[in-house]
C-alpha cells in the first residue's frame, strides 16, 4: 500500500494515510474536523498535495489519471485557499502579540515627528510610589538585661523600646559640646529618643573607643531619655544605674560608626541596640 499525504480543507493541516484509507472519516489534528480521505492521487511527486473534504460537503472530484491533457484551473482553488487561510491565522497573530504597540491609547498626544530615524522613549508617567516610612521593630523583653555579659549588639540599625513606646534611630548626630544623640525622625524638634553626654569629648577621641559601663559605676555619663507623653515632651535622666556598651569604629570621611547596647533601670525597661553614624559636627569659625 503507498501512503499519500493530504491536506485538511478547513486548516490547511497535512495528514498522512495510504490507499487502503482513501474514503474512510478521519479526525484533522489541529482543527478537529471530521475530514474524508481522498483518493491516493496518481502522481508520485511529494510536493503535490490534494486535498480532503470535510464530512456533510460534496465529495472532491477524484484525482484524475495521469496524461498529457492539461489539468483545469479549478483545481489549484483549494490549495490557494488554504494559503489564504495560514496567512490571515499568521497575521492575527502577529496582531496579537504587536497589539500594544499597534494600538497605541489615545491619550498619548506626541505625535511621533516624520523624517526622525528614531522615536525616543516616552517617560512614564506614572509617579513612583512613596517610600515606606521606617518601622520600628516589635520590643522584646528578652533584650533588656542589666548585665551585659555575653551580650551581642544586632548589626541593624538602633532600635529597641523607650518608655513603652517602640523606637527606631532614623538619625544619629554628635554636638560640638560632646552630646551623641540618637532620635526617631529626621526633622523638626527633638521628642523622642535618647541622649548620651560625654561632656565636651570630640568625634576624633571617640574613634577606636569601647565603653562597658556597669550598674555598679558610681557616676557614669549622663543618659536621657525623651518621648511623647500626649502634647508634651517627657523626659528622664540617669547618671548611674543603667548598663551600655558603646562600641565606635575608625573614623573615615568625617564619619565615624558605631554600636549601642543600652538598657535602662526604669519601670518599663527601656533598650536601644543597633548600629549608627555620625558626621563630625562642624567647627564654627574663630572670631576676629
Amino acid at each position: 500500500m503507498s501512503e499519500f499525504k493530504y491536506a485538511c480543507p478547513v486548516c490547511g493541516q497535512h495528514m498522512k494515510c495510504d490507499s487502503s484509507q482513501a474514503g474512510t472519516v478521519m479526525e484533522c489534528p489541529t482543527c478537529f474536523q471530521k475530514i474524508t480521505a481522498p483518493q491516493a492521487p496518481a502522481s508520485d511527486d511529494p510536493k503535490f498535495i490534494i486535498t480532503g473534504t470535510k464530512v456533510g460537503e460534496r465529495p472532491a472530484a477524484k484525482f484524475p489519471e495521469a496524461s498529457s491533457s492539461a489539468v483545469p484551473a479549478a483545481k489549484g482553488f483549494p490549495g490557494a485557499l488554504v494559503v489564504v487561510i495560514i496567512l490571515a491565522l499568521i497575521g492575527a497573530a502577529v496582531a496579537f502579540v504587536y497589539r500594544g504597540t499597534i494600538f497605541k491609547s489615545k491619550d498619548n498626544s506626541s505625535p511621533v515627528a516624520t523624517g526622525t530615524t528614531a522615536a525616543s522613549p516616552v517617560a512614564a508617567t506614572t509617579p513612583k510610589p512613596p517610600k515606606p516610612a521606617p518601622v520600628a521593630p516589635p520590643a522584646n523583653d528578652t533584650n533588656w538585661t542589666l548585665n551585659l555579659d555575653g551580650v551581642t549588639i544586632p548589626d541593624a540599625p538602633a532600635a529597641g523600646r523607650i518608655h513603652g513606646q517602640d523606637f527606631l534611630a532614623e538619625r544619629a548626630s554628635f554636638s560640638t559640646n560632646g552630646m551623641l544623640t540618637l532620635r526617631a525622625g529626621t526633622r523638626g524638634s527633638f521628642e523622642f529618643g535618647l541622649t548620651v553626654n560625654f561632656s565636651g569629648a570630640t568625634v576624633e577621641s571617640l574613634a577606636g573607643k569601647n565603653f562597658n559601663i556597669a550598674t555598679t559605676v558610681a557616676k557614669a555619663a549622663r543618659v536621657t531619655l525623651r518621648w511623647k507623653d500626649g502634647s508634651q515632651t517627657a523626659r528622664e535622666n540617669f547618671d548611674n544605674g543603667y548598663a551600655m556598651r558603646l562600641e565606635f569604629g575608625a573614623l573615615a570621611n568625617s564619619r565615624l560608626p558605631g554600636k549601642i547596647y543600652l538598657c535602662t533601670p526604669d519601670e518599663t525597661k527601656s533598650y536601644v541596640a543597633g548600629t549608627f553614624e555620625i558626621r563630625r559636627p562642624k567647627t564654627a569659625p574663630s572670631g576676629k
